[in-house]
């Protein structure tokens, strides 16, 4: 019998590439003995939400992903991005290492995006004591990139945990900066082509999920897959080449210390001059191929997910909506389900790109005024009566 390192854990689960295997119990496996969870998430995004600075929300949890990757030598191992916050999963042997990756990311979203990001290593047989678990599937979104999807209800233990203020990290000293190699929002909002951009958040209710959840799970993606591109918000070919002179100020403060960020903006700014130069001439430069770039964007992005529960951000026109609603509060209303769903005109993009040569980069899918944030607020009580977004 062959014998899985921690380290490979992950590359040895099994792949699935049809996204309705989410819900297929057989696609998943109990994490390791021994592992432990990272986790962070944003203390008042209501009101970051609010005051239209989502995108700084999205790139502080996409930050974190960055962070711990870069922080334990950016091995194969599972996380997913919930919008305001992120999970990584990883061996006992690296929670020193994800420790202060994750303090001193806290630091750095405190003092460069005035954001308050709370931080926790929650070790996965705590979770397994309460009776839960923590099990994990590998979806292949295209031949280059997979996405974890958890499955257990031991990652929501470890997040109400956190929020409880349990399983804390020591905070880092004042100036402390992680290493965000490869973290980029440069792209622009992607305006919804079929209808609007919907978030959706579907969670079971009271009890762990049974069949009549995972219904509810296979019918709202079999309904986005009626749409084009099974509702993706990203076109087959890429977003367009239109960038964010805010994305490309809070990439330059990311990835760069404060007496270098203008030209760390020169650099970014000299990049995309390459890129829509040699995209609109149809020919690579050296390895970079910017046409196959931009089509990897669209294939390797994380629009849908499972941690839990269900999350998506779709294009999805008047009519499938309604239906995608009426599912969703039947469920409701049988307590099948709790949901959230936000609607909004476009998406927003946040990407982890350690190098474009390579066709592994992968792209966070959110809507862009509030997206998952707020489709989450909808099942605690709170609202918003309208949410614009600093692009």
């Amino acid at each position: 019998m062959k014998t899985v390192t921690d380290e490979d854990f992950f590359a040895e689960v099994p792949l699935f590439s049809e996204f309705e295997g989410v819900t297929d119990a057989a696609n998943y496996r109990p994490l390791p003995d021994g592992w432990v969870l990272a986790l962070a998430d944003i203390v008042g995004s209501t009101q970051a939400i609010a005051s239209g600075r989502y995108k700084d929300v999205n790139m502080a949890g996409a930050s974190v992903i960055s962070a711990v990757l870069n922080g334990v030598g950016k091995g194969d191992y599972p996380f997913v991005f919930g919008g305001d916050g992120a999970l990584i999963a990883l061996p006992g042997s690296l929670e020193k290492a994800a420790r202060d990756a994750l303090a001193a990311v806290q630091v750095w979203v405190e003092e460069d995006l005035n954001l308050m990001l709370r931080i926790a290593i929650v070790p996965v047989a705590d979770t397994r004591a309460e009776g839960l678990d923590v099990r994990v599937a590998r979806y292949a979104a295209s031949p280059y990139v997979t996405y974890a999807m958890f499955w257990g209800g031991g990652t929501s233990w470890a997040e109400r945990q956190m929020k409880l203020g349990r399983y804390g990290v020591e905070r880092a000293t004042a100036g402390t900066r992680p290493d965000l190699t490869g973290l980029s929002c440069r792209w622009s909002p992607i305006d919804a082509r079929n209808g609007e951009i919907v978030s959706i958040i579907a969670i079971p209710g009271e009890g762990r999920p049974g069949e009549e959840f995972r219904d509810l799970v296979n019918g709202i993606v079999a309904i986005t897959t009626e749409q084009n591109r099974d509702s993706h918000p990203v076109p087959a070919d890429g977003p367009n080449l239109a960038f964010s002179l805010h994305g490309i100020n809070r990439e330059a403060k990311a990835t760069a210390p404060a007496g270098r960020r203008l030209r760390q903006k020169l650099i970014i700014f000299l990049q995309l001059a390459i890129t829509v130069v040699f995209y609109r001439l149809g020919i690579p430069l050296g390895n970079f191929d910017a046409r196959r770039y931009k089509r990897d964007v669209a294939g390797n992005s994380d629009f849908r997910k499972f941690d839990d529960g269900l999350k998506m951000t779709v294009d999805v026109d008047a009519e499938h909506l309604k239906r995608i609603e009426t599912l969703l509060e039947g469920a409701r209303a049988k307590g099948i389900a709790r949901y959230g769903l936000h609607r909004q005109t476009s998406a927003l993009m946040t990407c982890f790109v350690p190098t474009p040569i390579s066709r592994d980069h992968v792209h966070f899918i959110d809507g862009a005024a509030g997206g998952y944030a707020v489709a989450a607020s909808q099942m605690t009580g709170k609202s918003f009566s309208s949410v614009s977004v600093t692009p």
